[in-house]
């Protein structure tokens, strides 16, 4: 317990000592929640500019582009008389998307022919490509009721309803109603961020003890001779920490964006724990390779985005490749990234998560183990000099 105690305030000492250390273990959990969900607290984009080529030029036509102009999704800028004078307010960012409206729009209405409308799209941004592709097609089927009923030629109000719409539905996304670009992305890119600042903060203070001391990833000291007080001095230094930012996160930045908050604090608790020791015990492992504490920046913010793939948040799990999957088990950040959306997203339970949850419970061990074995090499190294 001595010898315990006594790495913790070594620990705490060298990590407080260190300014880079404090920036990324410190300052980036705190404020990267803030910015992330800041730049996306509009949730989705509204209003996008799009230029229209009216080729028709008749009531009909402008009718499709009023219909487009009421969407909250898009805006339409003006009439432009060609498609190269529409592609240069795309190229001057002034439109997103160009509606061009054929020449043969209400003829073909008129002889009872299907006619086509052309979506061009800035494909720089899906977000974008969404809003302009949602407004058109909302508007065409809403056109497209109006010129039935218009055929049909229904006796009453009631006829014309159910002319429409034989059968009602109703679009809801589970989960995020608004169909929000923070709902989706901020919950996951919180436990991304904590695996990856300890990646930092524990890979640099290696660095840092191994160019001090020739190499060793501990210092020379008699304390620092037992592998249970040097793993577990350590890592009580740092999981009191990162559980205070953890709780940061699921409280006060999801309260301040909006964000969902179904999770309950007990399920939370009992999963963050496991995560964070996961995480720790990962980053001494991984941090074993570290000979400078430049080479953790260039290595693991590399890592990041990699990450993000293979959890299957960006990219369905399903469709990912037997091996890629295999792969992104190596990393906490795939389970705790899926079960902290469960949770935080969907209020879901620990039971309700029985794989994920046993999955970071068995990191949590085979890291810790790697992590022991990191420490008895450098233990035996130097009895061996």
């Amino acid at each position: 317990m001595k010898d315990l105690l006594y790495i913790w305030y070594d620990e705490c000492r060298t990590v407080l000592r260190d300014k880079g250390i404090l920036i990324f273990i410190i300052f980036v959990p705190l404020a990267y929640p803030l910015l992330y969900s800041y730049v996306y607290t509009n949730e989705v984009c509204r209003d996008v500019p799009c230029a229209v080529v009216d080729d028709c030029g008749t009531a009909l036509s402008r009718e499709l582009v009023h219909h487009i102009d009421a969407t909250p999704d898009a805006k339409t800028i003006g009439y432009f008389p060609n498609m190269k004078e529409a592609e240069l307010q795309i190229k001057k960012h002034n439109a997103y998307g160009i509606l061009h409206i054929p020449s043969s729009f209400e003829e073909d209405f008129r002889n009872g022919k299907q006619t086509n409308v052309g979506l061009y799209c800035d494909m720089s941004s899906m977000l974008y490509y969404k809003a302009l592709l949602l407004a058109a097609t909302d508007a065409s089927l809403d056109m497209n009721n109006d010129i039935k009923i218009e055929k049909i030629g229904a006796t009453t109000i009631r006829d014309e309803e159910v002319s429409k719409m034989p059968i009602l539905y109703d679009h809801i996304s589970l989960f995020n109603p608004q169909s929000g670009f923070a709902s989706f992305l901020i919950p996951p890119i919180l436990m991304l961020i904590i695996q990856q600042t300890l990646l930092l903060g524990i890979g640099m203070e290696m660095g840092n003890t191994r160019e001090k001391y020739m190499g060793s990833v501990i210092p020379f000291d008699p304390h620092y001779k037992r592998i249970m007080p040097i793993v577990w001095g350590k890592a009580l230094f740092y999981l009191p920490l990162y559980f205070i930012m953890a709780i940061y996160m699921f409280t006060f930045v999801n309260q301040e964006f909006g964000l969902l908050q179904l999770g309950d604090y007990w399920t939370l608790i009992a999963f963050i724990i496991p995560y964070l020791l996961d995480c720790i015990f990962f980053a001494v492992t991984l941090s074993s390779l570290i000979y400078r504490r430049e080479d953790c920046i260039m290595i693991f913010v590399f890592m990041s985005v990699i990450m993000v793939f293979l959890s299957g948040i960006s990219w369905p799990a399903s469709n990912i490749p037997l091996f890629w999957k295999i792969v992104s088990w190596i990393f906490p950040s795939t389970l705790g990234m899926n079960a902290y959306i469960h949770i935080e997203s969907m209020g879901c339970s620990l039971s309700d998560i029985p794989n994920l949850y046993m999955g970071i419970w068995i990191q949590v061990v085979v890291y810790f183990g790697t992590a022991c074995i990191v420490y008895i090499r450098n233990i035996n190294k130097m009895l061996i000099k």
